[in-house]
């Protein structure tokens, strides 16, 4: 048997050692250059953004806003999906089911960010599974009743909740929406007892609230302005740290004296985690360069909505954030949700 001498055998194991940190050097390397290669590139067939509610809805208007403006400005082509249901939960499963290229977007909203506390059982996480883009926007509630009620301010409802006991109800476009999560937070910091009543959809609650089915709601404004101008809708307070000017007449929770009843319904898009960073950062461009048009930004005011933008990583701290703030509220409210 030949033998080969000990100093050959380590020269050949030192110069495939060299040879395969020469290939993973060549490896990383040309992964590097893939990443804006990727960017150029993207995107080259049609985007599908997936949207957790209905049309119509305020996440699938801004959707549709921020879409065409990206369409004129960027030349994309890009498709909404409304898939309503289960806490927006279908609309984030379908978009799971897609490859990781960006070419599936997640319309992420309040109501994904408390889905985990929701749904417990549901088989993927919000935190985790998908990576995140941008905030589009943000939209603070009106507190709405109807007019036979006879409170004319928040602090009045409060009182008259407090004077029936489970006598009132309040309703909202299904359960785990915003209006229903705003609902709760009310009851908790309160300590009133009043009823949830859950519509499939947000049209259905509005229809009742009118007719005096339910006694009050909390709403982000657009479905709401014009029924309040026409005396409708009581308008009590906003959710905001500020008069909103779509509803300058109306006080603030602040100025009603519950500041911590400040609450912002909000939304912005994710795609599946292991999507490039290059594609990500394409997008929040491109996003952030559509915010900040003047078209874009007037659209937005009219439905009494604030443009957000900002870095993908600011996006997942207000997601963890969210999720952490709802899962309490969901947990102290006692909600369920049969899955």
């Amino acid at each position: 048997m030949l033998r080969i001498p000990r100093r050959v055998r380590m020269a050949t194991q030192t110069f495939r050692g060299i040879r395969w940190l020469w290939r993973l050097l060549l490896a990383v390397s040309l992964g590097a250059m893939a990443q804006p290669a990727l960017a150029q590139s993207y995107p080259s067939g049609m985007i599908r953004i997936f949207v957790g509610s209905n049309a119509g809805s305020p996440p699938d208007i801004i959707t549709r806003i921020v879409a065409n403006e990206l369409g004129r400005s960027e030349g994309w082509r890009i498709i909404v999906e409304n898939k309503p249901g289960a806490a927006a939960t279908l609309a984030a499963g379908e978009v799971l089911k897609q490859p990781a290229d960006g070419y599936s977007i997640l319309a992420f909203t309040l109501s994904a960010s408390a889905a985990p506390a929701l749904l417990p059982n549901i088989a993927f996480r919000h935190d985790t599974d998908f990576a995140p883009v941008i905030k589009v926007m943000t939209a603070h509630h009106v507190l709405v009743a109807n007019p036979s009620v006879s409170a004319k301010s928040m602090a009045e409802l409060v009182a008259l909740l407090k004077s029936q006991p489970d006598k009132l109800t309040f309703s909202s476009g299904g359960m785990g929406t915003p209006a229903h999560l705003a609902g709760e937070q009310f009851r908790l910091q309160t300590g009133v007892r009043v009823t949830h009543v859950p519509y499939r959809a947000l049209p259905q609650a509005i229809g009742d609230l009118i007719n005096g089915t339910n006694h009050y709601q909390f709403i982000t404004p657009l479905p709401v302005l014009e029924l309040i101008a026409s005396g409708k809708l009581r308008a009590l307070a906003v959710t905001a740290p500020t008069r909103m000017a779509a509803l300058k007449d109306v006080p603030t929770v602040v100025e009603a004296g519950f500041p911590e009843l400040i609450i912002a319904d909000w939304f912005g898009f994710v795609v599946k985690s292991g999507t490039p960073d290059a594609i990500i950062g394409t997008l929040n461009e491109a996003i952030n360069k559509a915010l900040s048009q003047a078209s874009v930004r007037e659209a937005f005011s009219k439905i009494a909505a604030e443009p957000a933008g900002g870095t993908p990583e600011e996006f997942g701290a207000h997601i963890k954030s969210q999720i952490a703030h709802w899962g309490t509220v969901v947990k102290d409210a006692g909600i369920k949700i049969r899955e």
